[in-house]
């Protein structure tokens, strides 16, 4: 009979291995205060003494990057994704006014690729740092038959920590209150499935093409990473009160920012309001998409919507000028029925 091993059935344990240890190089570069340890062991470590705090609240969230992965794969560029993964999920806890921590990712193949499996690690570890989180540990799987050649999964988890009394409250929305969009920089990671269905299978452009309106490759465009606004939100929410804030994902803006207001008041945006990236022009376009398909699949050009008492608004404003950040006054909060209401 013969003699069969772990790698004869498609998994190589040495070489997943080497690249795991490789890991640790990149990690070591998004340190911060509370790390203890580093990757290897069946658990990371991190000191919470090491934070300041009367009232710690931990807050933790976990996300994917989604279809945008195909794009990754029909391009063969993998170094922006791993961003994407880290700024999804700590996007969704600095809503919560918390400082990202920690982060854990999980990378699944079929068969670990070292070029591949390094670029995607390496984006982790930069949008660890954009957010100024560590990379605590991960988990790396080579599943053989289980994923495309070439293919591969990813998923993310993140803890951050607040004070109590500085978590937005929702419950003091009132009628009155304004709303400020901070702006993506594109489709971020959401609604890729019908962004393809258009673009590639519809139109049928090519990734590589320069796009004149884009004023570079669609390749470049649907890879751009998802902005990650952690830096920001923590310089406005040590000296603002913001009662709320929405991430702008999978839903738009018409699903998302109700999440954050009571019973009893309505969000009213005005369109026009906003600078809208072309790339939802062309979609919109090019795929006979309505408007109310677009409000509700994609972000529209906002990445981030914060709810401001009228009295607060000059002063975040104020802030977001002091630091040269891009942003709109898009609406208000009225009485009505909870939801958002466009307006021209």
């Amino acid at each position: 009979m013969a003699k069969l091993t772990y790698k004869d059935a498609g998994v190589d344990v040495d070489a997943a291995n080497r690249l795991v240890r490789s890991v640790a190089s990149m990690a070591r570069k998004t340190a911060r205060p509370g790390l203890m340890g580093g990757i290897g062991g069946f658990g990371g470590l991190f000191d919470l003494t090491r934070i300041r705090g009367r009232r710690p609240v931990l807050v933790s969230s976990t996300d994917g990057v989604g279809t945008k992965l195909k794009i990754a794969f029909l391009a063969g560029r993998h170094d922006t994704v791993g961003i994407d993964l880290v700024a999804m999920s700590v996007n969704d806890i600095v809503t919560q006014a918390a400082e990202p921590l920690f982060f854990l990712d999980y990378f699944a193949a079929g068969k670990l690729e070292p070029a591949t499996f390094k670029a995607v690690v390496g984006g982790v570890a930069e949008g660890c740092r954009l957010a100024g989180c560590a990379l605590l540990g991960g988990e790396t799987a080579e599943m053989p038959s289980l994923y495309r050649d070439g293919e591969y999964d990813l998923a993310g988890f993140c803890v951050g920590i607040v004070e109590k009394d500085r978590i937005p409250d929702p419950r003091t929305v009132r009628a009155g209150d304004v709303i400020i969009a901070l702006p993506s920089n594109g489709l971020h990671s959401n609604g890729y499935s019908l962004a393809r269905k258009v673009l590639l299978e519809t139109a049928k452009l090519r990734l590589k093409s320069r796009m004149a309106e884009l004023g570079h490759s669609l390749a470049d465009e649907l890879l751009k990473p998802t902005r990650i606004y952690a830096g920001l939100i923590r310089a406005l929410t040590v000296r603002h009160r913001i009662k709320g804030m929405a991430h702008v994902t999978g839903g738009g803006i018409a699903e998302n920012l109700p999440r954050v207001l009571p019973s009893g008041l309505r969000a009213w945006i005005r369109r026009g309001s906003w600078s809208v990236p072309p790339i939802f022009d062309i979609i919109a376009r090019l795929g006979g998409v309505p408007q109310a398909e677009m409000d509700r699949t994609f972000n529209n050009g906002i990445g981030m919507a914060l709810v401001v008492g009228a009295a607060d608004a000059p002063g975040v404003e104020r802030a977001l000028r002091r630091r040269r950040e891009p942003y709109a006054v898009i609406g208000e909060i009225r009485k009505g029925r909870r939801g958002v209401s466009f307006i021209k």
